[in-house]
């Protein structure tokens, strides 16, 4: 089992750079992957695409690789020789107008992309990969670690409370087996109070008493509640991804849960239901967040 949430980051070096890659997961749904690139290096999008798609079934994933600063930024700065010459043609035109010298500053050179720090767009993209690559599969390996510690948490928080269901399901059979003869007794008292007194065993308080007994019996939904809680427990067991099939089950087990608190027909049997209730809307918002 894991968590459709984590986390995972890898640096390598490239050229007087360092290339950074994040990945990082929010619950979906279906599978979004989004990838943020320099611009230079758009082409690499499938190729980080198809990396990710492998290892991911359900979820938002985003992939960031930028391209970082070395420690010193002498060692990352470049000349443009081609607009240093074009520079210098057009300072020579300008003298000879003013008639005295024209100079420029090293900020000048800056500004007009002369001087400047080694981009991604000076790096060729087979290089780029060759860097990004190990760093994205190490990215994506320190994510799927995180998701599947979370998903192992998230498991054992499950599993306890499908355990208090159960606890709640026995409460449920137990409560519900005393309904009819609870009916039975007030019944009788309302017509003894209303001067209809009739004995207990009168044919047709017999089959009054059958007909609500058959009209409030819950035997068959706590029957197939325990068969939901069973499954619910095998499929958290399983290796694959098992958010949807988990949701599924919740939508099943609330369907068990709600009919038998419309056929209760008793105070304390519909509290129960209703807490019951309460305990799988925290597993179904769990169950949200699993893959």
């Amino acid at each position: 089992m894991n968590s459709m949430t984590g986390f995972g980051a890898a640096t390598a070096p490239l050229n007087n750079a360092t290339l950074r890659v994040e990945i990082g997961g929010v619950n979906r749904k279906q599978t979004e992957i989004s990838v943020s690139l320099p611009r230079a290096w758009a082409e690499l999008e499938t190729n980080v695409r198809e990396l990710v798609a492998g290892s991911v079934s359900r979820g938002r994933v985003n992939v960031t690789i930028s391209l970082q600063a070395g420690p010193t930024a002498a060692g990352n700065l470049s000349v443009n020789k081609t607009r240093l010459a074009a520079l210098q043609q057009c300072l020579a035109e300008v003298s000879d107008t003013l008639q005295r010298p024209v100079d420029t500053t090293l900020d000048g050179l800056i500004r007009l992309g002369i001087i400047a720090e080694e981009s991604e767009s000076d790096i060729p993209l087979e290089t780029a990969w060759a860097a990004a690559e190990p760093a994205v599969r190490a990215a994506l390996q320190a994510f799927l670690t995180l998701r599947a510690e979370e998903g192992a948490n998230m498991k054992a928080d499950l599993l306890r409370r499908i355990g208090t269901l159960r606890n709640y399901r026995e409460q449920l059979i137990a409560r519900a087996a005393g309904v009819p003869a609870r009916y039975r007794e007030q019944l009788l008292k309302r017509l003894e109070e209303s001067g209809l007194p009739l004995p207990a065993d009168d044919d047709r308080i017999i089959k009054e008493i059958a007909l609500f007994a058959d009209r409030c019996d819950v035997s068959e939904e706590t029957t197939r509640l325990l068969s939901h809680l069973d499954q619910f427990e095998r499929i958290c067991d399983k290796q694959e991804a098992v958010g949807r099939t988990l949701d599924f089950l919740c939508q099943e087990i609330f369907r068990e849960l709600n009919t038998t608190g419309s056929k209760a027909n008793d105070a304390e049997l519909a509290q129960l239901v209703v807490t019951a209730k309460t305990e799988l809307e925290k597993i179904r918002e769990q169950v949200q967040n699993i893959e």
